[in-house]
């Protein structure tokens, strides 16, 4: 039998043992390359992994001062990354890394990544159409790639940027007089841009397509399931910008009363979308009666008729959801309840202004 002091003594070496030795670190958790990279806290921003991950974004800049989309610039670039998709607005690209690289530039006071951001601005800058529309794409690459797009909000996203960089509040504190002077002429060119391009019907304002003709301003063709037509999507982030205007003109007032109410005439009202299974098994969606239900809306309307437009990669126009190619049903958006919040709060609010 062992002895009560052999005992006490291991009991206190095994004592000693946890109190003096380190706890395990926990292995750093990957941070997403996502918009929600811009809610960090402020001194995070100044840590060593933000730094890696601003690194590599300063990695995938083009020459010309742009980013690619659908890419996770945190990461260091790949060997085989595919060149067609730099030099865009679409999908958050640019915008996205701007923001990110100047909430860096203020925190750590590295002159690098304010000059990798003075970089993009010169070039968002230089992007921006003479009529104050900006392409999906720049340098320009050819067919819908050129539209003045609001598409995805792509346009909508940097004028936000723009203007918040024309404040020179923070993080855009570092950027120059001259650089904030021109940001702020940019927004007030694209603001006039949207003017202009709103869609009228025998001299009635409406709202807008997802993409512009850059030469004329008519509603224009994108992708073959793209239509001209009148936008129940990109239309609400065209109206939220607006609202945000401070001390805004009769002209935007008059825009933002005109789309509100298409808006509240072109619900699709007690209907709702549904998920359901195929006599196949196969999963699909629907459009279901549903008394009560929210409202809905359509992405597309036509432009003389205002009904919802469903169209397939036939490019052939439907009334129906139904009418279309299931592979489009699942993998398009063509409904959704995009004005819903800008009619329920944010219009009461901006009236209340």
């Amino acid at each position: 039998m062992m002895s009560r002091q052999w005992l006490g003594a291991a009991a206190a070496a095994l004592l000693l043992s946890s109190i003096s030795a380190p706890p395990a670190l926990a292995a750093e958790a990957p941070v997403a390359w996502e918009a929600a990279i811009l809610n960090r806290a402020a001194d995070w921003y100044a840590t060593p992994a933000a730094r890696r991950i601003a690194d590599n974004v300063i990695r995938h800049q083009s020459p010309e001062g742009g980013w690619p989309k659908n890419t996770p610039l945190g990461d260091p670039p790949r060997a085989d990354a595919d060149p067609g998709l730099a030099n865009t607005f679409d999908n958050q690209a640019t915008t996205l890394p701007l923001a990110f690289l100047a909430r860096m530039a203020t925190a750590t006071g590295d002159p690098a990544y304010a000059a990798a951001f003075q970089r993009g601005l010169d070039y968002t800058l230089a992007a921006q159409y003479p009529n104050g529309g900006w392409p999906q794409y720049y340098p320009l690459r050819g067919d819908y790639h050129d539209h003045v797009t609001f598409n995805d909000d792509a346009m909508i996203r940097v004028m936000r940027l723009l203007r918040d960089v024309s404040t020179g509040r923070e993080p855009y504190g570092f950027v120059g007089t001259a650089q904030r002077a021109r940001a702020a002429d940019a927004v007030q060119r694209g603001v006039d841009l949207i003017l202009r391009a709103q869609v009228r019907q025998d001299g009635r304002l409406t709202v807008w397509c997802a993409q512009h003709d850059a030469a004329t301003l008519e509603p224009a063709w994108a992708r073959r399931f793209e239509p001209p037509s009148l936008s129940g999507s990109e239309s609400v982030g065209i109206v939220r910008f607006l609202m945000e205007i401070d001390r805004p003109s009769p002209e935007v007032v008059a825009a933002i009363e005109a789309a509100v109410a298409w808006f509240q005439a072109s619900a699709i009202r007690d209907t709702r979308l549904e998920a359901f299974t195929d006599a196949e098994g196969r999963p699909d969606k629907r459009l279901a009666p549903a008394p009560g239900a929210d409202p809905l809306w359509a992405r597309f309307y036509d432009l003389k008729t205002n009904a919802p437009v469903f169209m397939g990669r036939d490019s052939v126009p439907h009334a129906n959801l139904a009418s279309i190619e299931r592979e489009r049903r699942l993998g398009y958006t063509y409904v959704g309840a995009w004005p819903g919040a800008l009619l329920n709060d944010l219009d009461p609010a901006w009236r209340s202004r």
